[in-house]
């Protein structure tokens, strides 16, 4: 299966910051712009910040092997060094985790590195990694 870039529209509550985090910290490149409006291109998707004065968020969590994984999030599936690479670069921003860099579901079907943190809008991010992501991505414990 081929698959094809998302779109993702969401609001923050400063384009400007936004900008910041996404250009200087993720690395994503700028793509058309508008006085309230930026589009991004977040490792080959399409993601668009739209200033929303006063935004705020209302996240809950979901425990998942062990953690409080916030709700909702969004993030991107990458190669292990590429999301290593990510790890790395977030760690010297000194990026806030909600999630610690880690391999969640170890020795288990659907291993993969993973670790969550907020843009300054307070969207939670999801990277992960698996060994191999055709094969585990989608791949089931028969057990539950």
């Amino acid at each position: 299966m081929q698959l094809t870039p998302f779109h993702l529209a969401i609001p923050v509550h400063d384009l400007q910051v936004a900008a910041q985090f996404y250009e200087g910290v993720l690395g994503c490149e700028r793509g058309r712009e508008d006085t309230q409006w930026i589009d991004f291109n977040l490792f080959g998707h399409q993601l668009v910040c739209h200033e929303v004065k006063g935004f705020r968020i209302e996240a809950s969590s979901n425990p998942v092997d062990g953690h409080g994984v916030p709700v909702p999030h969004f993030g991107i599936v990458l190669e292990l060094v590429d999301w290593r690479s990510l790890r790395d670069r977030l760690q010297e921003a000194e990026v806030s985790f909600v999630i610690d860099p880690y391999t969640r579901f170890e020795g288990q079907p659907g291993e993969q590195a993973t670790m969550f943190f907020q843009d300054p809008s307070g969207h939670s991010l999801e990277f992960k990694a698996f060994a191999n992501i055709e094969s585990e991505l989608f791949k089931r414990d028969d057990a539950i």
